[in-house]
């Protein structure tokens, strides 16, 4: 019997220590600055997407990371993207880049109100973890004048 308890207590140890994961959250910024906030009605603009890495940590280019993209009284030139999509690339001697993405919205033809929202989802690593994120990130969209 002992080699069973051992075995039951070495699951259980291994399951708490699983489900206390280091927050990685203060590792990361999840950003949409460069994003267009006002368009004229049926104007084109562009939703811009990052996430920048702080030290110590990278956006893993192995795992998947996926963004869904959701236009609400706008259309979208793409509503999923994949680490491929990401306009950012490595400069020579750089380990990994952070990834950022460019899409293409266009304002409805009627003035008001508009949005984008993206969920993501996306590794970040350190040299010890990775760990899945999720995040979900709203764009307002003023659709006025011309």
């Amino acid at each position: 019997m002992r080699g069973f308890e051992g075995a039951v207590l070495a699951v259980v140890v291994s399951a708490s220590a699983w489900a206390q994961a280091p927050d990685v959250t203060a590792l990361y910024e999840v950003s949409a600055a460069g994003s267009v906030a006002k368009l004229a009605p049926g104007a084109r603009g562009t939703v811009v997407l990052a996430i920048t890495a702080k030290d110590g940590a990278h956006v893993s280019d192995e795992a998947p990371l996926r963004i869904e993209l959701k236009a609400k009284g706008a259309s979208l030139g793409k509503e999923k993207l994949t680490l491929a999509d990401s306009v950012a690339k490595k400069a020579e001697g750089q380990k990994y880049a952070d990834p950022r993405f460019e899409v293409p919205v266009t304002a409805p033809a009627a003035a008001g109100q508009a949005s984008v929202e993206a969920k993501l989802t996306f590794f970040i690593c350190t040299e010890k973890v990775c760990s899945r994120q999720m995040k979900t990130v709203e764009i307002p969209i003023e659709v006025k004048g011309g």
